[in-house]
């Protein structure tokens, strides 16, 4: 009888494993504040696992203790304020939180919104069989018959959560103190030139994969011709990278005319010799803004790895002006691609190559505005690695608010005296060229759980201030660096931060 009693205590959802783990009870399982996986068997040993090779870099962030548990606490907070939220939306739209939940996981999981009326079924069928002896059942199906769950309201839905999304982004960005760093690659490109181009992909997408039928028949098109996965849908929500959108776009682009053609749909600009030019340009541009928002986004990134980030792309937008001016198209495939078909089928066609180096000299200078803060104050982000070496003059002090110049100055001149500190910041920065080495080795094979193995060049960084004695009460963290550190990582101006999926309590992208 003990070890039965011991068994169901086993099989009990303990408290204590929100603390511990960042896990609660939902209908019957547990799951992950996290990463919301659940997990039906309720072991310590099973949820224990799940946390320590599903988030490690979770657990060294916030040790065991009050530094865990106030972390936990903060996780379920938003889950908390987050399902406050599904039923304002609903009270606010006088629709049903079901109907709101159920658009929810469509659009998380990419799906058509079509696939509402498919879900829909599929819950009668279940309940029809599920709860055949409630005494409730008919009221049950009578309320899965009610929910709305057609394309149109999935899409309303949709909207309407988007933008209470956006409105709440806002508002948290304003209030912030400080807040991270990611570029969205809309940005500022010209907008009024190829908004007609992105439109009219966003059009066409949306008739063949937001409809079932079309879906079916255009995939089974793909698998008679070639291996291509089909479309990617593209909405207001932005989950889904919009140069993801194109990429695949331009792979099926002679299916795509084939099967509108089958469907007497007209768009003859998908044989328009100067919306292609543009559409393809779009298409490899959008690859390099990718990149670059690879490179600004994980876990650590320190604020003179996006400097350089931002100003390594400026050069090579530069690059990419000469490349289009010049027709060498070097880094322009996908466009270089098209010339030669072009230049193949009319050898005497003028393709207008000036147009597009114009359009990327905006977005150099679009570039350069936003980011002029960057150049304002390099020396002062230097000095987060380099006190030793840099020379802050007033203006970059009085940009640290709060800080007291005349110690502040005492301070590092006392620092730079001092051999044991100056080495202290020497190895620092032999550690973070080693995680670099570490990084470009892994993202070279493809091994990105790996590199979220690295530790976070952030944590180092302040590891080392942390390090100073109280003499160096000023460049403390609780004092001057951090200070420095939350200013550095800001912007007077939220509209300048644009984000880019979401990024939960450790640092991981959702």
């Amino acid at each position: 009888m003990a070890k039965r009693k011991k068994d169901d205590e086993y099989r009990t959802f303990q408290d204590e494993w929100t603390e511990e783990f960042a896990f609660v009870e939902r209908a019957g399982s547990a799951v992950c504040l996290i990463c919301n996986d659940k997990i039906t068997s309720l072991k310590r040993s099973n949820v224990k696992r799940h946390f320590d090779t599903r988030h490690a870099t979770f657990a060294s962030k916030y040790p065991a203790g009050d530094s865990r548990k106030k972390a936990c606490q903060e996780l379920l907070s938003r889950v908390q304020a987050s399902q406050q939220q599904l039923r304002v939306w609903t009270r606010q739209g006088d629709y049903n939180s079901a109907s709101f939940a159920g658009s929810l996981a469509i659009v998380r999981n990419g799906k058509p919104f079509t696939d509402g009326e498919y879900a829909k079924t599929f819950m009668l069928d279940v309940a029809n069989e599920l709860f055949d002896d409630l005494p409730n059942k008919d009221k049950i199906i009578k309320r899965i018959q009610d929910m709305p769950l057609s394309a149109r309201t999935v899409h309303d839905r949709t909207i309407v959560m988007a933008n209470k999304v956006e409105e709440t982004q806002v508002k948290d960005i304003n209030a912030a103190p400080f807040f991270s760093l990611a570029l969205d690659e809309s940005t500022d490109m010209c907008d009024r030139q190829f908004g007609e181009v992105m439109s009219l992909v966003i059009r066409v997408i949306n008739f063949i994969v937001a409809r079932a039928l079309n879906d079916r028949q255009f995939k089974t098109l793909l698998d008679e011709v070639n291996n291509y996965p089909g479309l990617l849908l593209h909405s207001n929500v932005r989950w889904l990278s919009r140069g993801k959108v194109l990429s695949r776009f331009a792979a099926c682009l002679n299916e795509i005319r084939t099967f509108l053609e089958m469907k007497g749909v007209g768009h003859p600009e998908l044989a328009d010799t100067e919306w292609l030019l543009k559409f393809y340009y779009l298409v490899d541009l959008t690859e390099h803004l990718n990149q670059l928002n690879v490179k600004m986004q994980g876990i650590g990134n320190t604020v003179l790895s996006l400097q350089q980030a931002v100003f390594a792309f400026e050069n090579k937008l530069e690059l990419f002006i000469t490349d289009l001016e010049t027709g060498r198209l070097l880094h322009f495939e996908k466009l270089s691609q098209f010339k030669d078909a072009c230049t193949a089928s009319e050898p005497i066609q003028n393709l207008d190559l000036h147009q597009l180096a114009g359009c990327t000299s905006s977005l150099l200078q679009s570039f350069k505005a936003r980011f002029g803060e960057f150049r304002e104050h390099t020396r002062l982000f230097k000095f987060i690695t380099h006190p030793n070496e840099c020379s802050l003059n007033t203006a970059d002090l009085n940009y640290i608010p709060g800080v007291s110049v005349r110690d502040f100055e005492a301070e590092v001149a006392d620092l730079k005296a001092s051999d044991m500190w100056v080495n202290k910041f020497k190895s620092l920065n032999e550690d973070l060229e080693r995680i670099t080495r570490q990084k470009a080795e892994l993202a070279s094979k493809h091994m990105w759980t790996e590199m979220k193995k690295l530790q976070p060049e952030d944590q180092l960084i302040l590891k080392t201030w942390n390090a100073l004695p109280v003499t160096y009460h000023t460049l403390q963290r609780q004092q001057g660096y951090e200070r420095l550190h939350a200013l550095l990582l800001t912007t007077d101006h939220p509209a300048d931060v644009v984000s880019v999926g979401g990024v939960s309590v450790d640092g991981e992208t959702g």
